[in-house]
């Protein structure tokens, strides 16, 4: 009995472990895994307390109208999908489609089986889950990513500018960024929980981008007693200044590229002062520097001399030393060409289990105006297909009319073409019913769809006119001259030319739909590659994983555009050949039926 139990409750437990979905009331769910392998090659690990950078655009999220208001029903979770994550969102525009997402990472992702998070979302009704302060280990002291609110500190510390004239602009690494126009300044007054002591380290870390050489500007500077240290740019090399009684300074190996983001942290520990230009050392002073407990300033110098002309970005102070693998990381999450997050399909409840083809994830990262072309290509391919069935159907009839009434002509002999259109005073029959008129027009039903017939018929009731203007004539005048016989055969070709018109009406739309369909869906592919560019230069994030979504979803247009134009080029080809075939019957006939009336009537 108690095996049976547990045996029951096991199979009570297969459906819960079977579905992984973390709570109904989410609709979308999207995986987000981190390379670590790909790391490990860079040479990097990932620390304890990382932070990873979540980048959505139209390249790899397609949803943002299923986003509730300001992101309020965003989630994160662990691998396990039962982890609540910390994160915040440093921008969300659902209008131009890009979203910038923090995430604190799990400590053991590097050691996980599945080194992944998932990213929930899709409930209007979640309140608002982001926690910016909780997100921030302890030893960080401040961050100002320079958004919309300018010079704040996100960390719980709250360490805010009591002065900032720095402006906040397009153009970030990774949002907005602070610019600085050579006359602005940011301090940061000095708090308790803002101190920087040698005993414990410190670590102050930048992006930067500069247009033009530097007079020997600021980036960062803080002083205590009797010290202070200086992080500056002199011409395109970063620069270091210790001031301890004495003056000393780190000098970058190397100038910094204009018009390019480069990260530079400065770091104390151990009596030991070194400058990362990009994640890499570039240089270090054996000082032991005093704390440094005043007022900080970034972009000039305490007098607000040595302003720095150009932009700042995600400016970071920690109370310890960061080593050079955490600062490695953080350029690697935060670059420009971070390359380490693969942004899995969304998926929904319905679709956890058996999943999502390829092509459906394609069609899923078309654009609102790769849809309007392919709706315009839609459109085309229904109307082409109309014209291919209904004109086979046309010219299969046509074709089978004629040989019907081929055949039967052909039964008429030598005489009774000859004997054509002569009266029988007898039974006062008109011309129109010489034998071999008479042999079809009294059932003209039989061959209505025949455009021999119509030719015929029409060539028929030509040479009855001119045979009736001699019927009282004698013999030798009831024959017709050369230039009577060419003007019935006029009259014949004028009505092969009327019937080759309708035969080709409609033909038309077929080769619009074989040159134009292309170009189309070229025009779709263009504009959705235009897309997911901007998108990707608007977010920063250049790497496959990025680009890929997009494209495959902007090339769906071309396909739409060739399976417009391929079948319509092969039916196109088929129908030119069958209407070629009933124009030869129709020439031949007409050649044949002039030729035997002259000879009887000449």
């Amino acid at each position: 009995m108690k095996r049976f139990g547990f045996l029951l409750m096991i199979l009570m437990l297969i459906p819960s472990l079977a579905s992984a979905w973390w709570s109904d009331d989410w609709g979308y769910k999207k995986k987000i895994t981190l390379d670590i392998q790909k790391l490990k090659q860079d040479g990097v690990t990932v620390p304890a307390s990382g932070f990873a950078l979540i980048r959505l655009h139209t390249g790899n999220f397609t949803f943002f109208a299923d986003l509730a208001d300001k992101g309020k029903d965003i989630r994160i979770l662990a691998a396990d999908e039962k982890t609540p994550l910390k994160f915040y969102i440093e921008k969300l525009d659902s209008i131009n489609e890009m979203a910038l997402i923090w995430v604190k990472l799990p400590a053991d992702i590097a050691t996980a089986e599945d080194p992944a998070v998932w990213l929930y979302y899709g409930n209007p009704q979640a309140v608002d889950a982001q926690d910016a302060g909780g997100s921030y280990d302890v030893n960080q002291i401040l961050s100002y990513q320079f958004g919309s609110a300018g010079a704040k500190d996100l960390t719980a510390y709250g360490n805010n500018p009591s002065e900032a004239t720095a402006t906040t602009g397009e153009g970030g690494l990774i949002a907005e960024a602070a610019v600085f126009n050579g006359s602005q300044i940011i301090r940061i007054p000095a708090t308790p929980s803002l101190q920087m002591s040698s005993a414990s380290g410190w670590t102050v870390s930048t992006w930067v981008k500069i247009d033009q050489a530097q007079n020997n500007s600021i980036i960062f500077q803080r002083s205590g007693s009797g010290s202070r240290v200086s992080l500056s740019i002199l011409g395109e090399t970063p620069y270091v200044e210790v001031e301890e009684g004495s003056k000393q300074e780190i000098k970058g190996p190397m100038p910094l590229a204009l018009g390019v983001w480069h990260h530079l942290a400065l770091t104390v520990s151990s009596a030991n002062l070194t400058l990362y230009v990009d994640g890499v050392s570039v240089g270090s002073l054996g000082v032991a520097t005093r704390d440094l407990t005043g007022e900080m300033t970034i972009g000039a110098d305490a007098a607000g001399a040595r302003s720095l002309t150009g932009l700042l970005d995600q400016l970071s102070v920690y109370k310890v030393a960061l080593d050079a693998n955490a600062i490695k990381f953080d350029v690697q999450m935060q670059g420009v060409s971070m390359t380490a997050l693969t942004y899995g399909e969304d998926s929904t409840p319905d679709s956890e289990e058996g999943g999502e083809s390829l092509i459906m994830g394609s069609i899923k990262n078309v654009t609102t105006d790769g849809w309007v072309i392919i709706g315009i290509l839609g459109v085309m391919f229904v109307v082409s297909w109309m014209v291919m069935i209904v004109k086979a159907i046309v010219l299969n009839r046509v074709h089978s009319e004629n040989k019907k009434f081929q055949e039967a002509y052909s039964q008429l002999t030598t005489q009774e073409i000859g004997n054509l259109n002569k009266e029988d005073d007898e039974d006062d029959q008109d011309f129109d019913e010489s034998p071999l008129l008479l042999s079809f027009t009294t059932k003209h039903g039989a061959f209505k769809g025949s455009t021999i017939y119509r030719i015929y018929h029409v060539g028929v009731e030509e040479m009855n006119r001119r045979l009736k203007k001699v019927e009282n004539a004698s013999t030798s005048e009831q024959l017709l001259t050369a230039q009577a016989m060419n003007a019935v055969k006029a009259t014949m070709d004028a009505t092969l030319i009327r019937e080759l018109q309708k035969l080709n009406s409609q033909m038309v739309l077929l080769t619009i739909a074989i040159s134009g369909g292309p170009f189309l869906g070229l025009l779709g592919t263009v504009i959705g590659v235009m897309i997911t560019f901007a998108a990707i230069a608007v977010s920063g994030e250049v790497n496959v994983n990025a680009i890929a979504p997009g494209i495959a979803g902007a090339l769906t247009a071309t396909v739409a555009g060739l399976m417009v134009a391929i079948p319509c080029l092969f039916g196109y080809n088929y129908l030119g050949g069958r209407i070629k075939e009933i124009t030869a019957d129709m020439h031949v006939f007409v050649d044949e039926f002039v030729a035997k009336l002259t000879e009887q009537h000449t």
